[in-house]
Parts: structure tokens; sequence; C-alpha cells
């Protein structure tokens, strides 16, 4: 399938089918702003042809974002454990209009004015610099890889209850091995295949949710939802804030792919939207459906407790199937996040971030097998470790990396104001800044409750992501990689159109 050339008035996107001739431009206006768009493609000579690749529709976009997000309401019983039934149902119900909402609106708008692969690496790179587009795509993809470790364990955790021999040793280890090296070959056939196995692991796995929830229906007492009467719940607000945190975040994840989408002006606002109610149904309505049929104390909402659940509402089938969704849960966010680092890292190619090797797209299925390589074994060595200090300091980078993304997107904002936003938030600069302080504040006080251990392992991380941008610049001056340079469109802005000229130039490096 063709895809069309971008009409005049949008952005360009160097991800088509059709040749294009690259024409060096100068005719700038005056005293006009400027911005650069994303180019992706990258050629030594004055035409390209990128090959013919299916492009992701809605309906598998909702899903991967789904799983980029959430995969099913398995990990918010920690919530119930930490502040008691009332605080989780509140929580995750007002949660989403404090963190999801502005998260998904901020990567609707930036990713429909840069649909480029790349994302949130684009956006301060655009906003700030280089330096600044460097640290994001560290963070970002640190942050992202580490907890792609978590869940091919949980995949072997759900297995040992029915191959016991995988429990630990050897067998463990290399269950672990094949169950990573399989789970990366699938994503290695391309996002299509992927989306709609996504769409195929959404349905089994919240299949016994539903089931649960009908069935739950003539037990249920709302008195339960409102009752206080477990006072003597000791609050654990680090663990209940991270679970919220844990289960609603990831929503920028989208726009790293976002050029491999079909029409992703239209698609992406689209799919953020019905993804953003779709996921806070599908923890909300579980919730009250356990809480209102079941008279349990909070110390039993442990990790699992919706399988035990599952067996007390309707019996041991029921908590069976719903094991089995959760092991094929776990396959979903494994598949969604490796595919959004592998292709932040090619998109840091396009841009010159990173030399042009990791931006290599494999001839047979046109994904950045590069990208999936390195990712993948950086969490496979990560999964043998006892990594829970590790993951900590992987959602602290995650949130320094949110604090830089709301402030590019405000600064873009006050910076380009006419930029064509085939998306835009119907809100003026003075709400844009108190609906992103909103979710920074909440930011602060997850990093504030930090451990030392994890300030020690995130400012490593950071020291290293600073020393890994300067290494790039000495590559590019030693010309030791090719990297792409002066890859850009120039959009000059007035108050009716868009003047645009491109400009690609390919230095060996």
């Amino acid at each position: 399938m063709k895809t069309p050339t971008p009409p005049q008035n949008q952005p360009y996107n160097f991800n088509t089918t059709e040749p294009v001739t690259m024409q060096q431009t100068s005719s700038k206006l005056p005293n006009m702003p400027q911005e650069l768009s994303i180019t992706s493609t990258t050629t030594t000579t004055t035409t390209t042809t990128v090959t013919n690749t299916k492009k992701l529709t809605l309906i598998p976009l909702i899903f991967l974002i789904y799983f980029e997000v959430a995969g099913g309401p398995y990990g918010e019983e920690p919530a119930v454990q930490a502040a008691g039934p009332l605080l989780t149902i509140i929580g995750f119900l007002v949660f989403p209009f404090i963190w999801s909402i502005p998260e998904a609106l901020v990567t609707a708008e930036l990713s429909t004015a840069y649909p480029g692969n790349g994302g949130f690496v684009i956006w301060a790179e655009r906003a700030f610099g280089p330096f600044w587009g460097s640290l994001m795509g560290t963070w970002k993809f640190l942050s992202s890889v580490i907890n792609i470790a978590a869940f091919p364990v949980l995949c072997i955790d759900y297995m040992k209850q029915i191959i016991p021999a995988i429990e630990s040793g050897l067998p463990r280890y290399l269950a672990l091995l094949c169950s990573t090296l399989g789970l990366s070959f699938l994503n290695y056939t391309g996002l299509t295949i992927v989306g709609y196995t996504s769409v195929v692991l959404a349905v089994v796995s919240l299949l016994p949710f539903i089931f649960m929830c009908l069935i739950a229906l003539p037990k249920i007492k709302p008195h339960r939802w409102l009752s206080l009467e477990h006072k003597d719940v000791k609050k654990d607000w680090n663990l209940f804030f991270n679970t919220l945190f844990w289960n609603l975040n990831f929503w920028d994840n989208v726009s790293t792919f976002a050029g491999e989408v079909d029409q992703p002006q239209k698609t992406l606002p689209r799919a953020l939207f019905i993804t953003v109610i779709f996921t806070c149904l599908a923890y909300v309505f579980p919730l009250l459906a356990v809480i209102g049929a079941l008279s349990v104390e909070p110390s039993e909402w442990g990790a699992g407790f919706m399988a035990q659940a599952a067996e007390l509402i309707a019996g041991k089938w029921l908590k069976i199937f719903l094991e089995v969704g959760a092991m094929l849960a776990a396959i979903g966010p494994f598949e969604a996040q490796l595919s959004s680092s592998a292709f932040q890292l090619l998109g840091m190619a396009d841009i010159g971030s990173l030399p042009q090797f990791f931006g290599l797209r494999s001839k047979w299925f046109n994904t950045p097998w590069v990208g999936i390589l390195l990712s993948t074994s950086i969490s496979l060595g990560v999964s043998y470790m006892n990594f829970t200090d590790i993951i900590s300091s992987a959602n602290f980078l995650y949130s320094l990396s949110m604090l830089l993304e709301f402030a590019s997107f405000v600064w873009l904002r006050r910076k380009f104001p006419r930029l064509k936003r085939p998306f835009r938030v119907p809100m003026r600069l003075p709400l844009l800044v108190v609906m992103c302080l909103i979710p920074c504040g909440f930011l602060v006080v997850i990093m504030a409750i930090a451990t030392k251990k994890v300030y020690l392992v995130s400012g490593i991380m950071t020291v290293a992501g600073i020393g890994w941008y300067y290494l790039m610049k000495l590559c590019k001056s030693r010309k030791w990689f090719q990297f792409n340079t002066g890859v850009e469109v120039v959009v000059e802005e007035n108050d009716h159109e868009r003047v645009a000229g491109h400009l690609l130039q390919i230095d060996t490096f």
C-alpha cells in the first residue's frame, strides 16, 4: 500500500513509498518563526525510495497503546493493600484526570505536529536543542528496556504453576532466554503483526474479568465501596502512588513509532482518546466488582489477589482462566514497549543523535532490527538480576524525562504558536501551563519519596547519558561513524499559511 504524498499544508514526512527529490532551499521569510519538522530518510544520492510497508491502522494501534500503558487490571491490587478500598477506587477514578489525560493530550498534539519516528526525543530536541534531545533519549530508553525485562519474568512466574520445573535453576534461565528471544522475534516480524497480536491478547486476557464482573453482579453490596470500616489500615503512600503511576503511565511511548501509523494526524488522537477511556474502565469495573462482592481485609490484597477473588466469586475454573490471561497479558506490554524502544533508536538515528546503523531496517519486515537486538540484549541481561531497585531507578528516570517532556510541550507552543498542529489542545498558554504543572507536581512527589539507592543509581545513569552525548559528538568530529546531518524541513509560518522547503544532506562522520 502506498502512502499518499503529504499536501503542501502538512509537515513533510519522508516515511513514504514515493520517490522524493531533495532540493536545497534558502527562501526564508524575514522575521518569521521557523520550525524543523522530521525526516527519516538516509541517503547519499539525490533521490530515495523507501521499502513498501504496511501502516498501523486504528484498531491495532488502540491495543498497542493499551499494552504500552496497562495490559489488564492485574497490577492494581497493591493499591488496595496500601490505602484501602475507598481511596483506591477514588485513585483510579481521579488519577486519569491528573496524569493520563494530560499526558495523552500532550502526546496527541506533538505526535501529530511531528509525525515521525523518535517522538519525545524530537520534541525535546526541537524545543531545547540536541543535548536535551539526547538526554531525553537516554532517560526514556533506559526506563523502557528495564521495564521490558519484568514481563518475561512474569510469564515464567505464571507458567511455573503449570510447569514446576522452571521455578529455579538452569530450567528457569533457559525458559527466560527462550521466552525473551521468542517474543523478540515476534516483534521483528513487524508492527502490523504485533498490533493484531495485541488485539487477540487483550481480548483473551480481559475475558475472565468480564465473566467475573457479570457473575459478581448479584453479590455486590454498594456500601462496601464507601465503607470506612478499615480505619486501622496503615497507609503506605509510597506504594499507593507508585501503583497508580505504574498502571497509568507510558502514554507517550506511542509517539516513537508515529511514522509507522496510517494517517497519524487523524489516527493517533482517536486512538489515544479511545484507549484512555478503555483503560480506565478496564481498571475500575473489576475493582468495583471484587470490592463490592467480597468482604476481605485490605491486607489480603497482595499481588495476584484478583485470581483468588475469581475463585471465591465463580470457582476454580475462573481462577485458572484468569491466570492464563495474566500470562498472556504479560506478552502484550513486552511487545509494545520493545517496539517503542526500537523505534526510538531508529528515530534518534534519523535526526543524527545516533549513528546511521541504529536506523537499519530488516529487508523482510522493514523493522528496526538493530534497535530490537540492542533492546532485547539489555532487557535479557537485566532479567537475570534482582532488579527491584533498578526498576525504581528507571521510574525515577522516567519522571525526569516527563518533566522535560511537559517543559518541551509548553515551550514549543510558546516558541512556534502558529505551527500547523492537526490536533491542538484547546487551551491558551496559561491554561496549558496549569495543565502541565499538576502532573509535574505529582512527579516531584514521586521523586521526593525515592530511596538513597534510587538517587545514586539514577544519578549514575544520568551522568552516563551526558557522557554518551559528548561521546557521540566526538564520534562526529572524528568521523568514526556515519551520522545523518542537516536533515531538516524548514517551515516558515504566518497567520494564513506555511511556506515549506526541504533540505536533506547526509555527511559522512
